[in-house]
């Protein structure tokens, strides 16, 4: 099981990551000067109000949004691990997936983060990483 205190870990031992506090939501945020690739993620009402006419509830627990490499990897981790990820109809087009922090393991947590920060690190900031710790 991991915590929101392991997504922060994970991600600020990451390169050129900084946290940042979101306000429209007031969660935590990290970042590259590129972008977002790791979030907390509380449901909004209408995500409650879509989600129910799915027939789906939102998790118990801390969710994290976390970017995916396109459409491609997102069904992966979709189809491959649907008790751990999910995606609610605000990201349809999105290339972005839901983590269930409850449910998954720290070490999968930190591949799926690092994957996220290869995304969205600068081109040769990924490259000398990739050239240090091999593929993720």
């Amino acid at each position: 099981m991991a915590t929101i205190e392991d997504v922060r870990a994970i991600a600020l031992a990451l390169p050129e990551t900084f946290e940042k506090i979101e306000g429209h939501r007031g969660g935590a945020s990290w970042r590259v000067k590129d972008g977002l690739f790791v979030w907390e993620r509380g449901p909004g009402a209408t995500d409650l109000r879509q989600l129910d006419a799915l027939g789906r509830s939102w998790p118990e627990g801390p969710v994290v949004g976390v970017r995916t490499d396109g459409a491609e990897g997102k069904e992966a981790l979709l189809g491959t691990f649907p008790d751990l990820f999910f995606t609610i109809p605000h990201f349809d087009g999105y290339p972005a997936v839901l983590v269930i922090l409850e449910s998954i393991e720290v070490e999968h947590l930190r591949e799926v983060i690092t994957d996220a920060w290869l995304v969205k690190a600068p081109r040769r900031l990924a490259k000398e990483w990739l050239a240090q710790h091999g593929d993720s």
